[in-house]
Protein backbone atom coordinates (compact mmCIF):
# COMPACT_ATOMS: atom_id res chain seq x y z
CA UNK A 1 0.00 0.00 0.00
CA UNK A 2 1.21 3.39 -0.74
CA UNK A 3 2.10 6.18 1.69
CA UNK A 4 2.27 9.88 1.39
CA UNK A 5 4.16 12.07 3.48
CA UNK A 6 3.65 15.79 3.96
CA UNK A 7 6.94 17.28 5.49
CA UNK A 8 8.52 20.87 5.43
CA UNK A 9 11.93 19.51 3.93
CA UNK A 10 12.59 16.94 1.36
CA UNK A 11 16.15 16.22 0.93
CA UNK A 12 17.33 13.75 -2.27
CA UNK A 13 20.43 12.79 -1.58
CA UNK A 14 22.52 12.01 1.70
CA UNK A 15 25.92 13.26 0.82
CA UNK A 16 27.77 15.91 2.60
CA UNK A 17 25.28 18.64 1.24
CA UNK A 18 21.89 16.38 2.16
CA UNK A 19 23.23 15.35 6.05
CA UNK A 20 24.32 18.88 6.92
CA UNK A 21 20.49 20.42 5.86
CA UNK A 22 19.18 17.54 7.30
CA UNK A 23 21.05 17.82 10.59
CA UNK A 24 20.67 21.31 11.32
CA UNK A 25 16.52 21.49 9.85
CA UNK A 26 15.45 18.50 12.28
CA UNK A 27 17.47 19.98 15.35
CA UNK A 28 15.30 23.49 14.81
CA UNK A 29 11.94 20.96 14.68
CA UNK A 30 11.40 21.07 10.61
CA UNK A 31 9.78 17.85 9.97
CA UNK A 32 12.37 16.15 7.33
CA UNK A 33 12.12 13.58 4.74
CA UNK A 34 15.82 11.96 3.87
CA UNK A 35 15.75 9.86 0.32
CA UNK A 36 19.28 8.08 -0.13
CA UNK A 37 19.56 5.17 -2.80
CA UNK A 38 23.10 4.54 -1.73
CA UNK A 39 25.35 4.02 1.16
CA UNK A 40 25.07 7.26 3.49
CA UNK A 41 27.84 10.03 3.82
CA UNK A 42 27.90 9.96 -0.33
CA UNK A 43 30.98 9.98 -2.01
CA UNK A 44 33.15 12.11 0.54
CA UNK A 45 32.83 9.45 2.99
CA UNK A 46 33.12 6.61 0.58
CA UNK A 47 35.21 7.06 -2.32
CA UNK A 48 36.25 10.74 -2.30
CA UNK A 49 37.96 12.66 0.27
CA UNK A 50 38.17 10.53 2.98
CA UNK A 51 39.48 7.58 1.64
CA UNK A 52 42.02 9.78 -0.81
CA UNK A 53 43.07 11.70 1.96
CA UNK A 54 43.89 8.39 4.15
CA UNK A 55 45.71 7.23 1.07
CA UNK A 56 47.56 10.42 0.73
CA UNK A 57 48.42 9.98 4.16
CA UNK A 58 49.84 6.15 4.26
CA UNK A 59 51.87 8.08 1.37
CA UNK A 60 53.81 10.32 2.38
CA UNK A 61 54.48 8.39 5.80
CA UNK A 62 56.25 5.97 3.02
CA UNK A 63 58.18 9.28 1.43
CA UNK A 64 59.45 10.55 5.19
CA UNK A 65 60.91 7.28 5.10
CA UNK A 66 63.22 7.17 1.86
CA UNK A 67 63.49 11.46 2.80
CA UNK A 68 64.85 10.49 6.13
CA UNK A 69 68.88 11.47 5.33
CA UNK A 70 67.99 15.18 5.52
CA UNK A 71 67.54 14.62 8.85
CA UNK A 72 70.66 12.83 9.53
CA UNK A 73 68.52 9.16 9.95
CA UNK A 74 69.53 6.28 7.83
CA UNK A 75 66.60 5.99 4.78
CA UNK A 76 65.11 3.06 3.61
CA UNK A 77 62.93 1.75 1.22
CA UNK A 78 59.46 1.35 2.81
CA UNK A 79 57.59 -2.29 2.44
CA UNK A 80 54.20 -2.15 1.67
CA UNK A 81 51.58 -4.68 2.74
CA UNK A 82 48.72 -3.37 0.35
CA UNK A 83 45.95 -5.60 2.33
CA UNK A 84 46.54 -3.74 5.42
CA UNK A 85 46.71 -0.18 3.70
CA UNK A 86 43.51 -1.13 2.40
CA UNK A 87 41.97 -2.11 5.98
CA UNK A 88 43.43 0.96 7.20
CA UNK A 89 41.75 2.92 4.38
CA UNK A 90 38.20 1.19 5.14
CA UNK A 91 39.25 1.36 8.74
CA UNK A 92 38.94 5.21 9.09
CA UNK A 93 35.66 5.19 6.90
CA UNK A 94 34.30 3.14 9.47
CA UNK A 95 35.39 5.21 12.28
CA UNK A 96 33.23 7.93 10.27
CA UNK A 97 30.23 6.33 9.42
CA UNK A 98 28.41 6.22 12.21
CA UNK A 99 27.67 10.56 12.15
CA UNK A 100 26.39 9.93 8.88
CA UNK A 101 24.49 6.95 9.43
CA UNK A 102 20.75 5.80 9.06
CA UNK A 103 20.39 4.95 12.61
CA UNK A 104 21.73 8.77 13.59
CA UNK A 105 19.51 10.50 11.78
CA UNK A 106 16.64 8.54 12.61
CA UNK A 107 17.41 9.33 16.29
CA UNK A 108 17.23 13.36 15.14
CA UNK A 109 13.72 12.87 13.79
CA UNK A 110 14.57 12.71 10.32
CA UNK A 111 12.50 10.13 8.15
CA UNK A 112 15.49 8.04 6.27
CA UNK A 113 13.77 6.00 2.89
CA UNK A 114 16.59 4.33 1.44
CA UNK A 115 15.66 4.09 -2.30
CA UNK A 116 15.60 5.77 -5.49
CA UNK A 117 13.81 8.99 -5.64
CA UNK A 118 12.33 10.44 -8.78
CA UNK A 119 9.92 13.94 -9.54
CA UNK A 120 6.10 12.64 -10.43
CA UNK A 121 5.35 16.10 -10.90
CA UNK A 122 6.08 19.49 -9.72
CA UNK A 123 5.11 19.13 -6.11
CA UNK A 124 5.52 15.79 -5.79
CA UNK A 125 8.65 13.05 -5.14
CA UNK A 126 8.28 9.34 -5.63
CA UNK A 127 10.68 6.66 -3.27
CA UNK A 128 9.39 3.38 -3.78
CA UNK A 129 6.42 3.31 -2.86
CA UNK A 130 5.71 6.22 -0.93
CA UNK A 131 5.18 9.56 -2.15
CA UNK A 132 6.00 12.69 -0.77
CA UNK A 133 4.91 16.29 -0.60
CA UNK A 134 7.06 18.23 0.47
CA UNK A 135 6.88 22.41 0.90
CA UNK A 136 10.41 22.51 -0.07
CA UNK A 137 12.49 20.26 -2.08
CA UNK A 138 16.39 19.90 -1.78
CA UNK A 139 18.51 17.75 -4.37
CA UNK A 140 21.96 17.32 -3.47
CA UNK A 141 22.48 14.07 -5.10
CA UNK A 142 26.56 14.44 -6.24
CA UNK A 143 28.17 13.40 -8.96
CA UNK A 144 29.83 10.45 -9.98
CA UNK A 145 33.05 10.15 -12.52
CA UNK A 146 32.85 10.99 -16.11
CA UNK A 147 33.80 8.57 -18.66
CA UNK A 148 34.99 9.64 -21.35
CA UNK A 149 34.15 8.34 -25.14
CA UNK A 150 37.29 6.83 -25.58
CA UNK A 151 37.41 3.77 -28.29
CA UNK A 152 38.16 0.26 -26.57
CA UNK A 153 37.42 1.90 -23.13
CA UNK A 154 34.01 0.17 -22.79
CA UNK A 155 36.22 -3.25 -23.14
CA UNK A 156 39.35 -2.25 -21.15
CA UNK A 157 39.45 -3.12 -17.27
CA UNK A 158 39.72 0.60 -15.65
CA UNK A 159 39.11 2.44 -12.28
CA UNK A 160 37.83 5.60 -10.99
CA UNK A 161 37.73 7.14 -7.56
CA UNK A 162 34.42 4.60 -6.93
CA UNK A 163 36.50 1.65 -7.41
CA UNK A 164 40.70 2.03 -6.51
CA UNK A 165 40.08 1.90 -3.11
CA UNK A 166 39.00 -1.44 -3.38
CA UNK A 167 42.41 -2.41 -4.85
CA UNK A 168 44.36 -4.76 -1.82
CA UNK A 169 47.49 -5.68 -4.73
CA UNK A 170 50.24 -3.98 -5.61
CA UNK A 171 49.69 -1.70 -8.30
CA UNK A 172 53.09 -1.95 -10.32
CA UNK A 173 52.74 1.15 -13.35
CA UNK A 174 49.45 3.14 -12.98
CA UNK A 175 48.27 5.19 -16.12
CA UNK A 176 46.12 8.47 -15.03
CA UNK A 177 44.11 9.86 -17.60
CA UNK A 178 43.15 13.69 -16.50
CA UNK A 179 45.79 16.10 -14.84
CA UNK A 180 42.90 17.42 -12.40
CA UNK A 181 43.37 17.31 -8.28
CA UNK A 182 42.20 13.95 -7.93
CA UNK A 183 44.65 12.25 -10.73
CA UNK A 184 47.37 14.09 -9.49
CA UNK A 185 46.46 13.39 -5.68
CA UNK A 186 46.22 9.38 -6.47
CA UNK A 187 49.45 9.67 -8.92
CA UNK A 188 51.53 11.17 -6.13
CA UNK A 189 49.56 8.72 -3.30
CA UNK A 190 50.23 5.17 -5.66
CA UNK A 191 53.71 6.56 -6.89
CA UNK A 192 54.86 7.06 -3.13
CA UNK A 193 53.40 3.65 -2.60
CA UNK A 194 56.06 2.08 -4.92
CA UNK A 195 53.96 2.04 -8.15
CA UNK A 196 55.79 3.71 -11.74
CA UNK A 197 53.02 6.51 -12.31
CA UNK A 198 52.12 8.27 -16.11
CA UNK A 199 49.65 11.01 -15.96
CA UNK A 200 48.21 12.14 -19.54
CA UNK A 201 46.09 15.15 -20.05
CA UNK A 202 44.85 16.80 -22.82
CA UNK A 203 45.52 20.55 -21.17
CA UNK A 204 48.02 21.18 -18.77
CA UNK A 205 48.07 20.29 -15.13
CA UNK A 206 45.57 21.64 -13.24
CA UNK A 207 44.19 24.26 -15.79
CA UNK A 208 41.90 25.75 -13.15
CA UNK A 209 44.61 26.55 -10.80
CA UNK A 210 46.94 29.67 -10.27
CA UNK A 211 49.51 29.19 -13.03
CA UNK A 212 52.36 29.59 -11.16
CA UNK A 213 51.30 27.14 -7.99
CA UNK A 214 50.40 24.43 -10.65
CA UNK A 215 54.19 24.78 -11.99
CA UNK A 216 55.25 23.87 -8.21
CA UNK A 217 53.26 21.18 -8.09
CA UNK A 218 54.27 19.85 -11.65
CA UNK A 219 58.09 20.31 -10.56
CA UNK A 220 57.70 18.22 -7.24
CA UNK A 221 55.59 15.69 -8.94
CA UNK A 222 58.22 15.03 -11.73
CA UNK A 223 61.26 15.28 -9.12
CA UNK A 224 59.52 12.13 -7.62
CA UNK A 225 59.92 10.44 -10.97
CA UNK A 226 55.83 11.16 -11.77
CA UNK A 227 55.73 11.11 -15.78
CA UNK A 228 53.39 13.74 -16.88
CA UNK A 229 52.23 13.78 -20.27
CA UNK A 230 50.07 17.59 -21.08
CA UNK A 231 48.34 18.15 -24.36
CA UNK A 232 48.55 14.48 -24.94
CA UNK A 233 45.07 13.61 -26.72
CA UNK A 234 44.26 10.19 -26.22
CA UNK A 235 42.81 7.72 -29.74
CA UNK A 236 42.41 4.35 -27.79
CA UNK A 237 43.04 1.50 -25.02
CA UNK A 238 43.21 -2.08 -24.79
CA UNK A 239 44.03 -4.63 -22.55
CA UNK A 240 47.46 -6.20 -23.04
CA UNK A 241 47.83 -9.18 -21.24
CA UNK A 242 47.51 -8.69 -17.64
CA UNK A 243 47.21 -4.81 -17.80
CA UNK A 244 46.55 -2.44 -20.35
CA UNK A 245 47.77 -0.12 -23.35
CA UNK A 246 47.15 3.62 -24.25
CA UNK A 247 47.71 4.67 -27.32
CA UNK A 248 48.10 8.47 -27.18
CA UNK A 249 48.94 11.31 -29.52
CA UNK A 250 51.38 14.17 -28.37
CA UNK A 251 53.15 17.29 -30.76
CA UNK A 252 51.54 15.16 -33.82
CA UNK A 253 53.39 12.27 -32.95
CA UNK A 254 51.75 8.64 -32.38
CA UNK A 255 52.99 7.12 -28.93
CA UNK A 256 51.96 4.36 -26.79
CA UNK A 257 52.74 2.98 -23.35
CA UNK A 258 51.69 -0.05 -21.37
CA UNK A 259 50.98 -0.22 -17.48
CA UNK A 260 48.91 -2.68 -14.94
CA UNK A 261 46.28 -0.14 -13.89
CA UNK A 262 43.80 2.45 -15.84
CA UNK A 263 42.76 4.92 -13.66
CA UNK A 264 40.11 7.31 -14.96
CA UNK A 265 40.29 11.13 -13.90
CA UNK A 266 38.48 12.88 -16.39
CA UNK A 267 36.11 15.14 -14.37
CA UNK A 268 32.51 14.68 -12.82
CA UNK A 269 29.09 14.17 -14.35
CA UNK A 270 25.95 15.35 -12.25
CA UNK A 271 23.63 12.62 -10.90
CA UNK A 272 20.48 13.28 -12.03
CA UNK A 273 19.53 11.02 -14.57
CA UNK A 274 16.84 8.98 -12.52
CA UNK A 275 15.37 12.25 -11.45
CA UNK A 276 12.72 13.01 -13.80
CA UNK A 277 13.76 16.31 -13.79
CA UNK A 278 11.46 17.40 -16.64
CA UNK A 279 8.75 16.31 -14.56
CA UNK A 280 9.38 18.97 -11.72
CA UNK A 281 9.84 21.75 -14.81
CA UNK A 282 13.44 21.99 -13.77
CA UNK A 283 15.90 23.03 -16.36
CA UNK A 284 19.75 21.17 -16.54
CA UNK A 285 22.77 21.78 -18.26
CA UNK A 286 25.88 19.62 -19.29
CA UNK A 287 26.99 20.40 -15.55
CA UNK A 288 24.47 20.54 -13.94
CA UNK A 289 20.87 21.54 -12.61
CA UNK A 290 20.63 25.42 -13.35
CA UNK A 291 20.54 27.24 -9.88
CA UNK A 292 20.13 30.94 -9.11
CA UNK A 293 22.62 32.88 -6.72
CA UNK A 294 20.06 31.93 -3.76
CA UNK A 295 20.61 27.82 -5.21
CA UNK A 296 16.86 28.00 -6.37
CA UNK A 297 15.80 26.05 -9.43
CA UNK A 298 13.17 27.07 -11.80
CA UNK A 299 10.46 25.24 -9.72
CA UNK A 300 10.33 27.65 -6.94
CA UNK A 301 9.81 24.93 -4.60
CA UNK A 302 12.99 23.28 -5.53
CA UNK A 303 16.60 23.93 -4.49
CA UNK A 304 20.11 21.90 -5.52
CA UNK A 305 23.00 22.04 -3.79
CA UNK A 306 26.45 20.18 -3.75
CA UNK A 307 28.00 18.85 -7.32
CA UNK A 308 24.96 18.29 -8.21
CA UNK A 309 24.93 22.19 -9.91
CA UNK A 310 28.25 21.52 -10.99
CA UNK A 311 31.77 22.82 -10.36
CA UNK A 312 33.53 23.85 -8.15
CA UNK A 313 33.15 20.86 -6.51
CA UNK A 314 34.39 20.61 -3.23
CA UNK A 315 32.97 19.18 0.07
CA UNK A 316 33.35 22.32 1.65
CA UNK A 317 31.16 24.13 -1.17
CA UNK A 318 28.35 21.66 -0.56
CA UNK A 319 28.20 22.61 2.68
CA UNK A 320 28.10 26.04 2.20
CA UNK A 321 25.49 25.48 -0.19
CA UNK A 322 23.40 23.58 2.70
CA UNK A 323 23.81 26.81 4.87
CA UNK A 324 22.77 28.73 2.42
CA UNK A 325 19.75 26.85 1.97
CA UNK A 326 18.92 26.14 5.38
CA UNK A 327 18.46 29.76 5.65
CA UNK A 328 16.39 30.48 2.44
CA UNK A 329 14.20 27.70 2.79
CA UNK A 330 13.92 27.52 6.41
CA UNK A 331 14.34 30.81 7.93
CA UNK A 332 13.08 32.76 4.62
CA UNK A 333 16.49 34.61 4.87
CA UNK A 334 17.25 35.56 1.54
CA UNK A 335 21.59 35.10 1.32
CA UNK A 336 23.41 34.28 -2.14
CA UNK A 337 26.28 32.80 -2.78
CA UNK A 338 29.50 34.27 -2.69
CA UNK A 339 32.10 32.19 -5.27
CA UNK A 340 34.86 34.68 -3.78
CA UNK A 341 34.92 33.32 -0.31
CA UNK A 342 35.17 29.94 -0.83
CA UNK A 343 38.58 28.18 -0.71
CA UNK A 344 39.88 26.00 -3.48
CA UNK A 345 42.17 23.11 -2.32
CA UNK A 346 45.01 20.74 -3.98
CA UNK A 347 46.08 17.70 -1.31
CA UNK A 348 49.26 16.71 -3.51
CA UNK A 349 52.94 17.16 -1.63
CA UNK A 350 52.94 20.38 -1.62
CA UNK A 351 49.53 21.91 -1.51
CA UNK A 352 47.75 24.83 -3.23
CA UNK A 353 45.35 26.40 -1.63
CA UNK A 354 43.22 29.70 -3.07
CA UNK A 355 41.10 32.07 -1.90
CA UNK A 356 39.46 35.34 -3.46
CA UNK A 357 40.36 36.81 -6.74
CA UNK A 358 42.50 34.90 -8.98
CA UNK A 359 45.54 36.66 -10.07
CA UNK A 360 43.86 37.46 -13.60
CA UNK A 361 40.72 38.71 -11.73
CA UNK A 362 42.82 41.22 -9.71
CA UNK A 363 44.93 42.75 -12.14
CA UNK A 364 41.77 44.59 -13.46
CA UNK A 365 41.75 46.41 -10.45
CA UNK A 366 43.13 49.87 -10.51
CA UNK A 367 46.40 50.12 -8.42
CA UNK A 368 46.33 46.15 -7.61
CA UNK A 369 49.25 44.71 -6.00
CA UNK A 370 50.87 41.45 -5.43
CA UNK A 371 52.86 40.91 -2.08
CA UNK A 372 55.19 37.50 -2.08
CA UNK A 373 56.91 35.49 0.50
CA UNK A 374 58.87 32.03 -0.22
CA UNK A 375 58.77 29.41 1.91
CA UNK A 376 62.46 29.16 1.48
CA UNK A 377 62.61 32.43 4.03
CA UNK A 378 60.74 30.63 6.43
CA UNK A 379 62.20 29.95 9.24
CA UNK A 380 59.98 26.95 10.30
CA UNK A 381 59.96 25.96 6.88
CA UNK A 382 63.79 25.27 6.80
CA UNK A 383 63.52 23.00 9.94
CA UNK A 384 61.13 21.01 8.42
CA UNK A 385 62.83 20.43 5.42
CA UNK A 386 59.68 21.88 3.54
CA UNK A 387 61.45 24.69 1.64
CA UNK A 388 59.30 24.71 -1.56
CA UNK A 389 56.69 27.38 -2.79
CA UNK A 390 55.50 30.57 -1.80
CA UNK A 391 52.27 32.71 -0.76
CA UNK A 392 50.99 35.63 -3.02
CA UNK A 393 48.55 37.99 -1.90
CA UNK A 394 46.48 40.81 -4.05
CA UNK A 395 45.24 43.62 -2.74
CA UNK A 396 43.69 47.02 -4.28
CA UNK A 397 45.40 50.22 -3.92
CA UNK A 398 43.44 50.96 -0.52
CA UNK A 399 45.16 48.06 1.06
CA UNK A 400 42.03 45.29 1.00
CA UNK A 401 42.65 41.84 0.38
CA UNK A 402 41.15 41.15 -2.93
CA UNK A 403 42.49 37.08 -2.78
CA UNK A 404 45.51 34.50 -1.78
CA UNK A 405 47.51 31.69 -3.12
CA UNK A 406 49.71 29.29 -1.22
CA UNK A 407 51.28 26.57 -2.88
CA UNK A 408 53.43 24.77 -0.28
CA UNK A 409 53.12 22.68 2.92
CA UNK A 410 50.09 22.77 4.88
CA UNK A 411 48.14 25.49 2.85
CA UNK A 412 45.02 23.65 2.86
CA UNK A 413 45.02 24.87 6.72
CA UNK A 414 47.11 28.24 6.03
CA UNK A 415 44.08 29.02 3.64
CA UNK A 416 41.68 29.34 6.36
CA UNK A 417 43.08 32.56 7.82
CA UNK A 418 42.76 34.41 4.51
CA UNK A 419 38.98 33.17 4.30
CA UNK A 420 38.33 34.88 7.50
CA UNK A 421 40.51 38.21 5.99
CA UNK A 422 38.45 38.39 2.62
CA UNK A 423 34.96 37.65 4.42
CA UNK A 424 35.72 40.29 7.07
CA UNK A 425 36.79 42.88 3.94
CA UNK A 426 40.11 43.14 6.32
CA UNK A 427 43.65 45.68 4.59
CA UNK A 428 46.49 44.00 4.26
CA UNK A 429 47.41 46.32 7.41
CA UNK A 430 45.20 44.25 9.80
CA UNK A 431 47.36 41.58 9.03
CA UNK A 432 50.97 42.79 9.35
CA UNK A 433 49.99 44.26 12.62
CA UNK A 434 48.89 40.44 14.04
CA UNK A 435 51.93 38.89 16.30
CA UNK A 436 51.93 34.97 15.22
CA UNK A 437 53.75 32.40 17.05
CA UNK A 438 57.42 31.42 16.36
CA UNK A 439 58.37 29.43 14.11
CA UNK A 440 55.55 28.65 12.19
CA UNK A 441 54.24 28.51 8.38
CA UNK A 442 51.74 30.87 9.87
CA UNK A 443 54.38 34.11 9.89
CA UNK A 444 54.34 33.89 5.93
CA UNK A 445 51.29 35.49 6.08
CA UNK A 446 52.66 38.60 8.01
CA UNK A 447 55.75 38.34 6.19
CA UNK A 448 53.47 38.76 2.94
CA UNK A 449 51.97 41.40 4.59
CA UNK A 450 54.68 43.38 5.59
CA UNK A 451 55.98 43.72 1.79
CA UNK A 452 53.21 45.98 1.32
CA UNK A 453 55.39 48.63 2.74
CA UNK A 454 57.88 48.51 1.06
CA UNK A 455 57.44 51.36 -1.50
CA UNK A 456 57.48 53.63 1.81
CA UNK A 457 60.91 52.94 2.70
CA UNK A 458 62.14 54.48 -0.56
CA UNK A 459 60.19 57.76 -0.18
CA UNK A 460 62.45 61.28 1.05
CA UNK A 461 59.83 62.50 3.44
CA UNK A 462 60.07 59.27 5.41
CA UNK A 463 63.61 59.36 5.46
CA UNK A 464 63.87 63.36 6.18
CA UNK A 465 61.33 62.75 8.96
CA UNK A 466 63.57 59.79 10.68
CA UNK A 467 66.72 61.82 10.51
CA UNK A 468 64.98 65.13 11.92
CA UNK A 469 63.76 62.26 15.20
CA UNK A 470 66.94 60.97 15.74
CA UNK A 471 68.57 64.57 15.66
CA UNK A 472 65.97 64.92 18.49
CA UNK A 473 67.65 62.05 20.15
Amino acid sequence: MSELLRPDLCIIGGGSAGLTVAAAAAQFGVPVVLIERGPMGGDCLNSGCVPSKSLLAAGKRAQAMRDAGLFGIEPVEPKIDYAALHDRIHGVITAIAPNDSVERFTALGVRVIQDEARFIDKRTVQAGDIKIKARRFIIATGSSPAVPDIPGLSTTPYLTNESIFELTEKVSHLIVLGAGPVGLELAQAYRRLGAHVTVLDRARPLSQMDEEAARVVQRSLEDERIVIHSEASVAKVESAGSGVKVHFEKGGEAMDIEGSHLLVATGRKPNIESLDLKKAKIRTTDQGIKVNKRLKTRNGRVYAIGDVTGPPQFTHMASHHAELVLRNAVFRLRPSLDLTKVPRTLYTDPEVAEIGLTEEQARKHSGMRILRWPYADNDRAQAEGETEGFIKVFTDRNGYILGCVIAGAEAGELIAFWALAIARNSKVGDVAGLIFPYPTLSELAKRAAITYYRPLLRKPYLQRIAAWLRKLG
